[in-house]
């Protein structure tokens, strides 16, 4: 099947090792790194990885490049480097200081690895109940203390030429439902008031802001990830280089695939996130295609600069200074 240029949009998630497996049917603008795409060798991984960007970008570049490595219950890393604190320990044990060296630490590790988008931090708010959908990923119930937090994560992410995300625009905090499974909901506007704080004080036009399957009262039924009202047309001032949450999630599952890519474009999404089946993907890419050109050329464009200013990092992998690197980790974990 002939393809138009909208596959661009699709940031991708994919199945392999190796660059020689990665083959979705469609030219991606930007792929995801999950744990199945890393090999667990402490030792080759690292390496492994580096080869496989190296090679996707040398196939499709410029590439976005993306992995969630928060720390804690998600990290990509952890069988490179063992268990990470959280946001939630690190703010506790550190406070802001603390957030932003592990911001550091994670910059470093994944510039070596080639990689150049951290989908991190979460700038939820925390919820103590116990069946809170994000738990210790979330550093404060504190509106002020979770944006000073996932400020200094991103200063120090950033300031490795690593990008950062925030997430979960417009705030997952006070929902019991995981997204990833169903579609929560919050009705109540002094904790939507409150879960807005964190993402107006760190927002900016050139900010990656991850837009949750969540629903809420603006959203008219809607997911929030598939409703203008809460994307680019949201009534908050709040500007930002948006993307939807994982398409593939149960929170995005009651609508078709024309439906997801026409409400994410017309919401003013500039990629189309989908990461968890070769067959989901190709049905995003497939679905993408058929969209008037009007409608994605101008996601299309956005997207396309943001690609021109993330860093490649190319060079040569280098072990000495990736074992140096783990140790510090280590030994940051432990302290």
């Amino acid at each position: 099947m002939e393809r138009s240029p909208a596959h661009r949009l699709l940031w991708t998630g994919f199945t392999g090792l190796d660059a020689a497996h990665v083959q979705p049917g469609f030219q991606p603008g930007g792929v995801v790194l999950f744990a199945r795409n890393l090999d667990p060798d402490p030792v080759g991984g690292p390496a492994r990885c580096h080869a496989l960007v190296a090679a996707l970008q040398a196939r499709w570049g410029p590439l976005a490049v993306a992995v969630d490595q928060e720390g804690g219950a998600v990290s990509r890393l952890r069988e490179w480097v063992g268990l990470t604190p959280g946001l939630r320990a690190v703010f506790e044990a550190g406070g802001a200081p603390g957030c932003r060296r592990w911001g550091s630490l994670w910059g470093r590790g994944l510039r070596m690895l080639g990689i150049n988008v951290d989908f991190a931090p979460v700038a939820d708010l925390f919820d103590p109940a116990p069946d809170s959908a994000l738990g210790g990923r979330c550093a404060s119930a504190d509106p002020q203390e979770t944006a000073a937090a996932a400020g200094a994560f991103l200063e120090g992410l950033e300031a490795e030429g690593v990008r950062g995300c925030l997430k979960h625009f417009p705030g997952l905090g006070g929902t019991r439902l995981d997204s990833h499974v169903g579609l929560p909901e919050l009705t109540d506007p002094v904790r939507i008031e409150a879960n807005l704080a964190p993402f107006r004080a760190l927002a900016h036009a050139e900010r990656l802001m991850m837009v949750a399957h969540l629903k809420v009262p603006r959203s008219q039924g809607l997911p929030a990830s598939l409703c203008d009202r809460c994307v680019a047309g949201n009534p908050w001032g709040i500007k930002a280089r948006w993307i939807p949450d994982d398409l593939q999630m149960g929170g995005a599952g009651g609508w078709s695939w024309e439906d997801k890519v026409r409400r994410c474009l017309m919401a003013g999404h500039e990629a189309l996130l989908v990461c968890q089946t070769p067959e989901g993907s190709l049905a995003c890419a497939e679905a993408a295609s058929r969209m008037p050109e009007a409608l994605w050329a101008p996601a299309a464009a956005r997207f396309r600069s943001l690609r021109r200013q993330l860093r490649c990092h190319a060079g040569p992998f280098r072990p000495e200074a990736w074992k140096a690197w783990v140790d510090e980790v280590r030994e940051e974990a432990e302290s």
